[in-house]
């Protein structure tokens, strides 16, 4: 079964794609919690950082957002967050990052 980021990641789903490689695609927020938030999205199906093995597409993840945050004029600073669960605030099963920027980020964040 596609997840939301697959159908995303295909074109079958309309989002604003800002970065993408051989293994991860990088889009636009819908819903934005700071002035920059992008989704860093693995374009294999791993449901999570509790499925992720030594190696493969989820090492890009890292790589993407520094490129991504480059492009975005994030020298001051930015955040990363990956859920992973139900009780750590994951809502796809789908293993992706979020990259925060563009203001100062308050700790914790909530």
């Amino acid at each position: 079964m596609s997840t939301l980021f697959t159908k995303i990641i295909n074109r079958e789903v309309p989002s604003d794609i800002v970065y993408e490689d051989d293994f991860v695609v990088g889009f636009r927020d819908i819903n934005p919690q700071a002035p920059v938030h992008i989704v860093i999205a693995t374009r294999a199906e791993i449901t999570g950082v509790a499925a992720v093995e030594e190696s493969g597409d989820q090492q890009h993840l890292i790589y993407a957002a520094r490129k991504i945050a480059e492009n975005e004029g994030l020298e001051k600073g930015y955040r990363l967050v990956i859920n992973q669960g139900e009780d750590g605030g994951q809502t796809f099963d789908h293993l992706h990052m979020h990259l925060l920027g563009g203001r100062k980020l308050s700790w914790p964040p909530g």
